[in-house]
């Protein structure tokens, strides 16, 4: 059985003249609870559909626990739960029925744990679905996406409109119900602060490609801000990769990718310098939003190129 939960490599897809993803090829093993990562419109949730069969690719190759979810859609989807910010369910329904509804759908769904589930969420079973706070909209929609006993979970912005405490409640509940089991976990999410503590690899989409992926403490000891004079840069190797820069009178603000070779050839040519460790969020904006001085290299995973189509 192979290692991977989810294999992308090289997939396209566009709505009409728009290209929405353009060769993207990402890798998640099992057991990881990973982040994907991508501004608004960036096709996170095109990629997701695709990965649960819902929509057709027009290019590439995708494995979901070793299938294709374009060739046996109904066999990923069993072997998959799934949670949207903005999943329907039907309101007229109590909790509880809702649980018994669905539990055909799944041929290994258990009824006692989507009970010790709704129990440890705080789901109230005898309420109506229209009549639930948001909060337990989504600890319902969890409960729903769990009970099947899943190998993979994919979290596609599940907590994206809750207030702060139930964001944190949100993200504790996936801590100790997922990651404590070693299921895998594909979570696509804005929140970027939050995603940061629980995340053990991420990926940035941007422009329809994977522009980094690299496991979350390895990400934040690669990408620095290093803060020199402006007349020093020239110190720098060519071989820098610069993702933004940001002028302040005499000095120049440099967010740098290959953080530990930049500062040590400052060290050496005995440039004055100083390092600002950044977190997962400004890492992203520097990605994507960055105005860096140099093209983009290709895609990489943990130093392998990733070839695109």
């Amino acid at each position: 059985m192979s290692g991977l939960a989810i294999e992308i490599q090289g997939v396209r897809k566009s709505f009409r003249k728009t290209e929405v993803l353009r060769g993207m090829s990402l890798q998640v093993e099992r057991g990881q609870t990973f982040a994907f990562l991508g501004r608004n419109g960036a096709g996170k949730t095109t990629a997701i559909r695709m990965l649960l069969g819902l929509l057709n690719r027009d290019d590439g190759a995708m494995r979901v626990l070793g299938r294709d979810p374009a060739a046996d859609p109904m066999a990923v989807r069993a072997s998959v739960g799934y949670l949207a910010e903005d999943q329907t369910m039907y309101g007229w329904m109590r909790a509880g029925e809702i649980l018994r509804f669905i539990a055909p759908f799944y041929p290994t769904w258990d009824h006692d744990l989507a009970l010790t589930y709704a129990r440890d969420f705080e789901v109230p079973l005898q309420t109506k679905i229209k009549h639930l706070s948001k909060g337990q909209n989504v600890r319902l929609g969890l409960v729903m996406a769990l009970a099947h006993r899943p190998e993979l979970v994919i979290l596609d912005d599940p907590a994206l409109g809750l207030d702060p405490i139930m964001r944190k409640q949100f993200n504790r509940d996936l801590i100790t119900h997922l990651q404590g089991e070693g299921r895998t976990v594909f979570y696509s999410s804005h929140l970027l602060y939050e995603v940061e503590p629980v995340a053990d690899e991420v990926a940035i989409l941007d422009q329809g490609r994977i522009v980094r992926q690299i496991a979350t403490e390895q990400l934040r000891a690669d990408v620095k801000q290093i803060v020199l004079p402006s007349n020093a840069t020239q110190a720098l190797s060519e071989a820098t990769k610069v993702l933004d820069r940001r002028s302040d009178g005499d000095e120049l603000a440099l967010t740098v990718e290959g953080a530990e070779q930049a500062i040590e050839k400052l060290r050496s040519e005995g440039i004055e310098h100083r390092v600002v460790d950044l977190n997962l969020d400004e890492i992203f904006e520097a990605y994507v939003m960055g105005q860096g001085s140099r093209p983009t290299a290709e895609p990489t995973v943990d130093n392998v190129t990733v070839s695109q189509t």
